[in-house]
C-alpha cells in the first residue's frame, strides 16, 4: 500500500570546515501545505532551494523545517581596527596628559582596550559553498521523515482496508436481504387487503399494481451500485501512489449519502440497525483520512 500518514519526524547531520548543519523536520496534519522553514542569520538566501526539496516530497501537512549550524567559526572571523577612533583617543589622551602635567603612559594594549577600537566580525559565507552539506543534512532528514509517514500510513491503509471489507460484507448482506424483505411486505400487503375486503375477489392486475410501487419505494439497487462503485474506487486510491487524502474524504461524503439514501427507503428494524453501524463505519474512516497524505 502507497498511502502516507501526514504525521512524521525526520533529522539529518552533516560535516564540513569544521562546523556541523542539524536539520530537523516536523509534520502534523493539514488540509493544505503548509510550510515554515527557519534558517540559521545569514543563510536566508537558501529558503528557496530548501523550499524546492521539501515541496518536492511532501505535497500536504503542517511543515516545520529548522536549519541550525554550530561548530568552528574562526576561519570566517576577522579584526576591524577603527584608526580613526584610535587616533582621536590617543590625541585626547595627550591633551589631557599636558593639561595636568602628567606623564602620557597611554599604551597600545590599553587603546585597543577602548570601546569600538577593535570590533571582532563574522564574514559571510559563500552560499555555494554551504548548500551541499546543507543539502545533505535536508535530505537525510527527509528521508527519514518520509520512510516514517509511509510505515504509519500503512497501517492506516490497512486498517481502511479491513474496515472497507466489513462495510463492503454488510452492503452484501442489505442486498441479499430485500428479496426476502419485498417477500415479506407483499404477503403482509395481501393479509391486509383480504382483511379490508373480506370475502371479495382480489383482482389481481390491482394486486400486481400495489406490489410493484411497494416494490418501487424499496428498491435500493442504484445505491448498493453506486456504493460498491465507490468501494472499488476507495481501494483503487489506498494503492495510488499519489496523495489521496482529499479524494477519499470527498468520497466518503458520497458514501455517507448513499446509505442515508439507502436507510431512507428501507423502513425494516434489522436493515435500520446495519446502516447505522454503517455510518458509525463511516465516520472512524473519515477520522482516519484526516492524517493521510
Amino acid at each position: 500500500m502507497s498511502s502516507k500518514s501526514m504525521t512524521g519526524f525526520g533529522r539529518g547531520e552533516a560535516e564540513t570546515n569544521g562546523r556541523r548543519w542539524t536539520v530537523e523536520i516536523r509534520c502534523v496534519n493539514h488540509r493544505y501545505l503548509d510550510l515554515k522553514i527557519k534558517l540559521p542569520k545569514g543563510y536566508a538566501g537558501l529558503e528557496e532551494q530548501v523550499r524546492k526539496h521539501v515541496s518536492a516530497v511532501l505535497t500536504r501537512g503542517r511543515v516545520d523545517v529548522i536549519l541550525s549550524v554550530s561548530g568552528d567559526f574562526s576561519d570566517l572571523q576577522e579584526i576591524e581596527v577603527n584608526h580613526s577612533l584610535a587616533t582621536t583617543y590617543h590625541d585626547a589622551l595627550t591633551k589631557l596628559a599636558g593639561q595636568l602635567a602628567l606623564q602620557n603612559d597611554t599604551s597600545l594594549s590599553r587603546l585597543a582596550s577602548y570601546p569600538e577600537v577593535l570590533t571582532l566580525n563574522q564574514r559571510s559565507e559563500a552560499l555555494d559553498d554551504v548548500w551541499p552539506p546543507m543539502e545533505k543534512a535536508l535530505l537525510e532528514a527527509l528521508s527519514t521523515c518520509d520512510r516514517m509517514r509511509s510505515e504509519e500510513g500503512d497501517a492506516m491503509a490497512a486498517d481502511l482496508q479491513e474496515r472497507l471489507d466489513q462495510f463492503a460484507g454488510v452492503i452484501l448482506e442489505i442486498e441479499q436481504r430485500i428479496p426476502e424483505l419485498l417477500k415479506e411486505r407483499e404477503e403482509k400487503l395481501q393479509e391486509r387487503l383480504q382483511k379490508l375486503l373480506g370475502n371479495v375477489q382480489l383482482d389481481p392486475q390491482r394486486l400486481a399494481q400495489e406490489v410493484a410501487i411497494l416494490s418501487d419505494k424499496t428498491d435500493v439497487t442504484e445505491e448498493i451500485v453506486r456504493l460498491n462503485s465507490h468501494i472499488n474506487q476507495f481501494r483503487a486510491f489506498l494503492a495510488s501512489e499519489e496523495a489521496t487524502g482529499r479524494k477519499i474524504d470527498f468520497l466518503l461524503q458520497e458514501f455517507l449519502r448513499e446509505v442515508n439514501t439507502m436507510a431512507s427507503k428501507i423502513n425494516d428494524a434489522d436493515i435500520a440497525h446495519l446502516t447505522v453501524n454503517l455510518k458509525a463505519e463511516l465516520e472512524k474512516m473519515r477520522e482516519q483520512i484526516q492524517n493521510i497524505e
